[in-house]
């Protein structure tokens, strides 16, 4: 029974946390290159971390995926299928590295490393998924991305993943404060 109570708890905060990620992203989407309006700032991602540092990496996958579905068939619906990809690698490269750190031992110290390379790790894989999936929906070539690569899409990976991740440390850490989420769901 206990454990029963638990899995529910866990899965009404996981449902929670993704729809407010889904509610974010409708309301607050911002360019940070005008002349790229495909690449806009969006802190979706910030529930989906405070999920991971709450449960773990495997439960912010699985919070990315929904999330990445759900709002590449709603909100963002013009980016289609390489939205939803790109979302879910994106954002899965942040939480699995992030959450692989804090997962061991739950420190403010912790988490902020875990964020740190959680940001770092999502930049890299972007370069590799930019190079890949960036050509076919921007119906260009592999040069052209390059040549966009330092000017544009690192540091908007850079801006969104530290943005977020900072975010999300500071809403966690007042929140964990006053809930006890640790007592509360465990």
């Amino acid at each position: 029974m206990i454990k029963r109570n638990r899995a529910i708890k866990r899965l009404t905060v996981m449902a929670m946390l993704s729809a407010v990620a889904i509610i974010l992203v409708y309301f607050i989407r911002l360019p940070i290159f005008p002349s790229y309006d495909f690449l806009e700032y969006d802190p979706a991602d910030i529930p989906i971390f405070i999920g991971t540092m709450l449960f773990g990496p495997w439960y912010g996958m699985i919070m990315t995926a929904a999330v990445s579905v759900i709002q590449g068939l709603t909100v963002s619906a013009r980016s289609g299928v390489v939205g939803i990809v790109m979302h879910y690698f994106a954002t899965g490269s942040f939480v699995v590295a992030a959450g692989l750190i804090y997962s061991r031992k739950k420190t403010f110290k912790r988490s902020v490393v875990a964020m740190g390379t959680g940001a770092a790790t999502m930049t890299v894989f972007m370069i590799l998924w930019n190079m890949i999936l960036t050509p076919v929906f921007m119906g260009v070539s592999r040069d052209m991305v390059m040549g966009l690569m330092l000017p544009v899409f690192i540091p908007f990976n850079l801006i969104k993943a530290f943005l977020n991740a900072a975010f999300a440390l500071v809403l966690y850490t007042v929140l964990n404060k006053a809930i006890k989420f640790d007592e509360y769901l465990n």
